[in-house]
């Protein structure tokens, strides 16, 4: 077994469904067998958690795959270089408008992205003010709700101006009223809409490609120095994902996130029995993650020209998107 360069390692995470397998490996000692001392930090919103991970606070971190490119073109105004070589989720992201707003703009949860797009588009074309909001500038959330609005309007989605909200305060901001709609991971559409306050009316697979979502990222700058670590870190979790879509019974991953504040509703396959396998099959699926593959970030560095003016040529899109996934371009 090769020498580890560090032991105590600080992991950070957003509470959403894509870091169970994270959780998981610290429930389960999987940490511990490789010889490592993990403390889990919950962070509460994705800005604080890219600065302390740039800044070396953190150590590792449950990441947005879109920070990738954004710290190594200086897009997100750090330019700390991050990297990964583990996909924990791949486009898992919803869109949920208010119920009072789908009964005004007579949206139904059967209509299809185009025709939902289409009707928010309208109304606000009328005047209306409608607030959606994402969970980061740099996240294929935001990028997803443009290309949903681009449905109908292309020139509307480029000035529309979103919010940006912490993926757990998505449920308090649409029951306040604060906002009318958001994109988000689970499980926040599935908690929004079984409190009542909003319907599911389109999920990103049907807007953007399978593109990776969320990433184990680390600055280069710590793999480099910590490799042996960060290889016994990501063997921890993927001995985690493996458990995630071979248990049998996926009930002792569903209490400890019910302990861990993730889940924080009642749902069984007795009760709001839909969303209950809904969750079950979205948490199956991160146990079947490929390798971060240059090709997804190429897509979001795309997404940022497209609708941050960024402006890089195509070797430079190239370049970046092969720095992601842990090779630095001098």
């Amino acid at each position: 077994m090769n020498t580890l360069e560090t032991t105590d390692i600080q992991l950070g995470y957003i509470p959403l469904l894509d870091c169970t397998a994270i959780l998981w490996a610290q429930h389960q000692g999987y940490f511990t067998e490789q010889g490592l001392n993990v403390t889990l930090v919950k962070e509460p919103s994705w800005a604080s958690l890219r600065d302390r991970l740039a800044f070396g606070i953190l150590d590792a971190a449950h990441c947005l795959s879109a920070m990738l490119p954004a710290a190594a073109t200086g897009n997100d105004q750090l330019g700390i270089p991050l990297q990964t070589s583990l996909v924990l989720s791949t486009n898992r992201a919803f869109i949920s408008l208010s119920q009072k707003l789908c009964y005004e703009l007579k949206i139904h949860m059967q209509d299809s992205a185009q025709e939902s797009a289409a009707k928010v588009v309208q109304a606000l074309k009328q005047g209306d003010k409608i607030q959606l909001a994402h969970v980061f500038k740099q996240s294929i959330h935001h990028y997803c709700l443009r290309e949903w609005l681009a449905l109908a309007d292309q020139e509307l989605a480029k000035k529309y101006q979103p919010s940006t909200l912490p993926p757990s305060y998505m449920v308090d901001a649409i029951s306040s009223q604060l906002i009318d709609g958001f994109c988000v991971g689970e499980p926040w559409n599935i908690q929004a809409q079984i409190e009542g306050y909003s319907y599911v009316i389109a999920e990103s697979k049907q807007i953007i490609p399978e593109v990776a979502d969320k990433v184990l990222a680390t600055t280069h700058e710590w793999a480099n120095k910590h490799p042996n670590t960060l290889n016994a870190l990501q063997t921890a979790i993927q001995q985690a994902q493996h458990d995630l879509s071979t248990l049998q019974s996926l009930q002792p991953i569903w209490h400890m996130l019910e302990d861990s504040e993730i889940i924080r509703f009642n749902c069984s396959h007795l009760v709001h029995t839909y969303a209950f396998h809904k969750i079950q099959n979205i948490i199956r699926s991160f146990g079947t993650q490929d390798r971060p593959k240059p090709d997804d970030f190429e897509w979001i560095i795309q997404q940022m020209c497209k609708w941050d003016n960024l402006e890089l040529d195509t070797a430079q899109i190239k370049n970046i998107s092969t720095q992601c996934t842990g090779h630095l371009i001098e």
